[in-house]
């Protein structure tokens, strides 16, 4: 029923910028836990970041603190992550994630719903 469409990524050089985007459709997007994960070329996908339904409880990977950051907007039914400083070792598929929840809980790194994901490329 919650479908997550992300975008955003592109190629960018070291210590360079991007925002993400991940428009969610379907449930009531103030009531979703929201998170993001990535999955590096030819590795298992890791968490990243994460935001609570109430907006103000967040979870980041220690790989992305100080660096990233996510945030959402209820009006637009979307949520971002903005990525700063970027690394090589940032290079991977950036995917969205959605749990509905029933009461208003920390940021959760566990998903019922998934989006496609964007592409970030970070050259050296």
């Amino acid at each position: 029923q919650v479908q997550l469409v992300a975008s955003g990524g592109g190629l960018v050089q070291a210590g360079g910028s991007l925002r993400l985007s991940c428009a969610v459709s379907g449930g009531t997007f103030s009531r979703l836990a929201l998170g993001w994960s990535r999955q590096p070329p030819g590795k298992e996908r890791e968490f990243v970041a994460a935001i609570s339904r109430s907006g103000k409880d967040f979870d980041y990977a220690e790989s992305v603190k100080g660096r990233f950051t996510i945030s959402r907007d209820n009006d637009k039914r979307t949520v971002y992550l903005e990525m700063s400083n970027l690394k090589p070792e940032d290079t991977a598929v950036y995917s969205c994630a959605a749990r509905p929840t029933i009461l208003s809980v920390p940021a959760t790194r566990d998903y019922d719903y998934w989006g496609q994901g964007t592409q970030v490329i970070v050259s050296s």
